[in-house]
C-alpha cells in the first residue's frame, strides 16, 4: 500500500487534491499509445512554424517532436534499493496544476517500485498561495520527523538555501525538485536537483520566437509570475537579455502575477489600457498566458499582439491552437517527478552525485507552435479535433 499524504492532512490511495490530475492521468494512459518512444533528450528542442511550401513534412516533424514532450513510458532503471522502505517529503511553490503533473510522475515511480517490493511512503505538500516563509516552516516541520530525504522546489533562493542548509547541518537529506533549484553556486549545500535546468535558455527562446514574429520591432510586456522564484527570474533574465539585443524593442512593463490567471488578467487588462501600441506578451509560467490570452481577446486585439509562454495548461493549449497564443514552452512534469523519486531512492542509499546520479538530472522543454497545439491536446488530455 502506497501512503501519500496531501496538504488537508489525509491519506489518499490513486487520488491526488485536484481534479484536472484525474484527466491528466487518463491522458497518460492514452499518452501510451502516442508517444512509443525511448531514450531521453536533455535540454530544450524547438518546433519550428510550417512553411506551407513543405507542410506535409512540416506536419510529420510537429506530430514527432510533440508526441516526445512529455514521456509516459519510463521505466526504473536498473538500481537496486537497499532497503523495502523508504519515506519522503516533497514540498513545492503552490497547489496548482503544473505540480499536479509532477506527481503522476511521483507516482508511477512508487508504483513501479512496489512492484519490485519497495514501499515509497511520500507526502507532497504545497500552501495554496506561493510563499517563501511557508516553505521555510514546512521544512522546519519535516525535520522533526523521520523523513529519509526532504525535497524542496525553492520559492525564494535568498531566504530558502539557510533553511536548507541549517537540514544539512542537522544531518538530514536534502534535495531540490521541479523547476527551482538553490545551487552550490547560490551558497547552497543541498545534494542534487531533478528538474528544469534551462529556465534562462527557455525565457530567451520563447523572446526570440516573439521577437522574429513581429519582425524585431515593437512594446513588450512580460508576466514574470512568483518574485525571487528562480525558474520565473530566470526565465524573465532571459526575456530581458534579448530584448535588449533589439534597438527597436523595448520592454514597457513587468509584473509579477504570483502564478494566478486572474491577477495575469488584470495586469494584461492595464498593459492594453497603458499601451494601444503594445505589440507583444511574454509569459514566465503555466498561468499567465492564459490569464493574457483572455484579456487581449476581451479587448478585441488578438490580431495584433504575439503571446509566448509556458507549459501546457489545456486552456493555454487551446488558444495556441486558435492562434491567440503564438507558442508555449512545455516542460515534461511526468519525467520531473519520475526521476525526482529516482533520485531521493539514491540518496537515501547514501549515494553522492557522480555515483548513481548526477548533480543536476536535466528535464527538456519543447516549444510548440500552432501546428503542434491539437497532438498536444490529444497527448495531455485525450482532447481529439
Amino acid at each position: 500500500m502506497l501512503k501519500k499524504v496531501y496538504d488537508d492532512g489525509t491519506e489518499k490511495e490513486k487520488k491526488h487534491n485536484r481534479a484536472v490530475t484525474v484527466t491528466l492521468l487518463a491522458a497518460a494512459l492514452w499518452g501510451l499509445s502516442l508517444c512509443g518512444c525511448t531514450g531521453k533528450e536533455a535540454g530544450s528542442s524547438v518546433s519550428e512554424p510550417a512553411n506551407e511550401a513543405v507542410l506535409d513534412n512540416t506536419e510529420r516533424n510537429v506530430r514527432e517532436d510533440t508526441a516526445d514532450a512529455v514521456r509516459f513510458d519510463l521505466s526504473l532503471d536498473g538500481y537496486e534499493p537497499l532497503k523495502k522502505e523508504y519515506n519522503f517529503y516533497f514540498t513545492y511553490k503552490l497547489v496548482h496544476p503544473w505540480w499536479d503533473a509532477v506527481a503522476l510522475g511521483v507516482e508511477d515511480a512508487a508504483k513501479q517500485y512496489e512492484e519490485k517490493g519497495v514501499i515509497i511512503n511520500y507526502e507532497y505538500l504545497a500552501p495554496n498561495s506561493a510563499s517563501a516563509e511557508d516553505q521555510v516552516r514546512r521544512l522546519s516541520d519535516a525535520s522533526l520527523r523521520d523523513f529519509d530525504v526532504i525535497g524542496v522546489d525553492v520559492a525564494d533562493v535568498e531566504m530558502v538555501a539557510p533553511a536548507i542548509n541549517s537540514l544539512m547541518e542537522e544531518g538530514h537529506k536534502v534535495m531540490t525538485f521541479s523547476s527551482s533549484d538553490a545551487s552550490k553556486e547560490d551558497g547552497c549545500m543541498r545534494i542534487a536537483y531533478v528538474g528544469n535546468t534551462h529556465n534562462y535558455e527557455d525565457g530567451a527562446e520563447l523572446t526570440e520566437a516573439l521577437c522574429k514574429k513581429l519582425g524585431y520591432r515593437g512594446k513588450i510586456a512580460v508576466l514574470v509570475g512568483n518574485e525571487g522564484a528562480p525558474c520565473h527570474e530566470e526565465r524573465a533574465l532571459g526575456v530581458q537579455d534579448v530584448i535588449a539585443k533589439y534597438p527597436d524593442m523595448k520592454i514597457v512593463e513587468l509584473a509579477y502575477d504570483e502564478d494566478s490567471i486572474d491577477k495575469a488578467y488584470r495586469f494584461t487588462q492595464g498593459f492594453l489600457e497603458r499601451h494601444k501600441d503594445l505589440a507583444g506578451i511574454v509569459c514566465c509560467n503555466m498561468s499567465n498566458p492564459v490569464g493574457a490570452a483572455r484579456a487581449v481577446i476581451e479587448a478585441g486585439r488578438q490580431e495584433e499582439i504575439v503571446i509566448v509562454g509556458m507549459d501546457h495548461d489545456a486552456e493555454a493549449l487551446r488558444y495556441l491552437g486558435d492562434g491567440v497564443i503564438y507558442a508555449l514552452g512545455v516542460q515534461d512534469c511526468y519525467s520531473i517527478g519520475f526521476d525526482t523519486v529516482q533520485v531521493a531512492v539514491k540518496i537515501a542509499d547514501g549515494l553522492l552525485p557522480g555515483e548513481a546520479y548526477p548533480e543536476k538530472t536535466e528535464e527538456k522543454t519543447t516549444i510548440i507552435y500552432q501546428e503542434g497545439a491539437s497532438q498536444m491536446l490529444q497527448t495531455l488530455y485525450g482532447e481529439i479535433d
